[in-house]
Parts: C-alpha cells; structure tokens; sequence
C-alpha cells in the first residue's frame, strides 16, 4: 500500500512545481505527490493556497506567487484570480470601496467576467443595494448612508456638465493623463477599456477613446492596438 510523502516533501514537491508553474488543476498535482486529491487539499493549505475566481475556481496558485493589482486581482492568461478569494466576495469589495459604486458593465470590465447572475443573487441577500441611474442600475454600497453618498457621486458624473468633450480632438488635461498613466503602471496588462472602467468608479468619466489617446501618445502601440481589436470583435 503506498503512503502519502512526508508534509516536508510535499511542501518541496509543491514549491518546485509552482515556480515552474504559477497555476495548476488538482489533475496536475495528484500525480505529482501520488496522493488523492484530499492529501493535495491539505498540502496545499499548508503551503498556503488561492483557488481562481473563473472556471469555477478549478485552478490553484500558492498564496505567494499573485502580484495583484490596485483592485486586488491576478490574471494569468484567461485565468482570474482575486485578494478577496471568490468572485461574491471580490464584488462585494469592488462595489463598496467604489466612491460612485458600480455598473455591470463596470464590473464586466474590471473582473473579466459574466457578473450578472452574481450581482443578482448579491441584491437579493441584501449585501448590496441597487439603484437606477439615468436608465442603468448602480450596485452600492449596503449601507444606505454609504449608498446615499455613491449615489450623489454618480448622478453628479452623469449629469451634463460632467460629460468630458466628444470630440477625439480634445486633448485630456496633464492631471487626467497622469492618472491614466498611473492606472496602467498598477494594471500593465489592462487594454483600454478596463482601464477607463476603473477610472470611471474613481470618479473620473474618461472614455476608452480618450485612454487610448493617451496609449498612442506615449507610444505604448501594442496596448492600443489590442483595445481596437477588442472593440472591433464586439
């Protein structure tokens, strides 16, 4: 009958994999360690594990190898990873540490992922609230205090005088390209329109448009280009 490796190798046998490998499937490491999958799960939280928030949180990464953005996620490839652990919670986050809450299209944005059913089943449990705006609903904060002041945030940005110019011509200020440029230093792999999306719930309405103005600007061609792609494809 075999027995399990000692905690002591599998740690080592864990440690060796993932730095060749930042994220596996249970599939992967069983074979690895000749265990059953409920050896790994243990190894795996002693080492310290994270589980992805997309595919169903089938893939696994050690707590130590994410380098997470200003949002607290990791994507490596297609594969979505968060701080908070699941998609609920990191919503959740997303949603009350917003100053003018959120859009689901925002959050599509952000997460990389379908959120629709989430947010529903978020409102019905009452951990957020839910608000129409101008014809499109807000997820804030549940604390309706909190909710008050999101609300008032997002009304002022989408009221006319807080529409930027639609003009493409018009240039953005130097202040608004900063916080352009320091979005892209905390989130490097985002293409144009996740990085307007997380500008917008700062409170900053700048279109994906004007972002890859900015992108072409200073010369960052591949970011822009695979925004055009993006948006040509929908």
């Amino acid at each position: 009958m075999m027995t399990d490796p000692h905690p002591d190798t599998q740690a080592q046998l864990l440690n060796r994999f993932f730095r060749r490998k930042p994220i596996a499937t249970l599939t992967q490491l069983v074979p690895l360690l000749g265990s059953s999958a409920r050896t790994v799960l243990r190894a795996l939280k002693r080492a310290g594990y994270l589980t992805s928030y997309s595919h169903a949180g089938r893939y696994y990464t050690l707590s130590r190898i994410p380098t997470f953005d200003a949002d607290g996620l990791w994507f490596h490839g297609e594969i979505r990873f968060s701080r908070y652990r699941t998609l609920r919670a990191t919503a959740v986050v997303l949603v009350k540490q917003s100053p003018a809450g959120h859009t689901h299209k925002e959050l599509e944005a952000l997460l990389r992922l379908r959120v629709h059913d989430t947010l529903r089943t978020l409102v019905a449990e009452k951990a957020l609230g839910r608000e129409r705006v101008t014809g499109v609903y807000v997820y804030l904060h549940p604390d309706s205090e909190v909710a008050s002041a999101q609300l008032t945030r997002r009304r002022e940005l989408a009221a006319p005088s807080a529409a930027l110019p639609p003009s493409p011509s018009a240039p953005l200020d130097l202040a608004r390209v900063i916080d352009v440029l320091l979005a892209v230093i905390h989130a490097p792999k985002d293409d144009a329109r996740a990085i307007a999306a997380r500008l917008q719930a700062r409170g900053l309405p700048l279109t994906s448009e004007q972002v890859d103005g900015v992108f072409t600007a200073y010369g960052m061609e591949k970011k822009t280009a695979r925004s055009h792609s993006r948006r040509s494809r929908r």
